[in-house]
């Protein structure tokens, strides 16, 4: 899996898959969820609220990916996943997490996604140290033993980002 960094609005990227780093509900919010949504238009939405509920208003737990078309995106997909909320990483923020990045592969792989980007999942609002989920996605991304997606995309709004990823990948 070749594996990349880029500074990019993801939702611009000609991929076959996008991350979004949903909420819980999967009925958009702010942040890249927010923008993702705005972007796929209404029918995002509609084929979001479709998928059942597993709890009250919950339609991806914690950790855990669904998948939709891309609609109006230039990805053919969306796997939605809902990152860890952090509160100090004494509730299993990290196991949850990598989570996150484990189900969207597996996912990818199954559904046959051959490219695949990654926003930095649970750093903006959810309050994840910026270091510590990198570290994370990549070594998730290194470890990967299903099937691969022949590339995989960290997609970050600036550089700061970037180059976080850019040395976690050379260390």
């Amino acid at each position: 899996m070749r594996i990349q960094v880029q500074i990019a609005d993801i939702t611009t990227l000609e991929v076959d898959a996008i991350v979004n780093a949903a909420n819980a509900t999967l009925l958009g919010g702010g942040g890249v969820d927010g923008a993702i949504h705005r972007a796929a238009g209404p029918g995002l939405l509609a084929a979001c609220r479709a998928l059942p509920e597993t709890a009250s208003g919950v339609r991806c737990p914690t950790g855990e990916a669904r998948i939709t078309a891309g609609f109006a995106l230039s990805a053919r997909h969306v796997i939605h996943t809902v990152g860890p909320v952090w509160r100090g990483g004494g509730d299993g923020e990290p196991r949850q997490l990598a989570a996150c990045y484990r189900n969207s592969l597996r996912l990818a792989g199954d559904c046959g996604i051959v490219s695949i980007a990654f926003p930095a999942i649970s750093c903006g609002i959810y309050g994840y140290p910026p270091a510590a989920a990198v570290a994370v996605a990549v070594h998730e991304a290194r470890h990967w033993a299903g099937p691969r997606p022949l590339q995989l995309i960290f997609c970050c709004f600036d550089a700061t980002m970037a180059d976080r990823y850019q040395r976690e990948l050379a260390a």
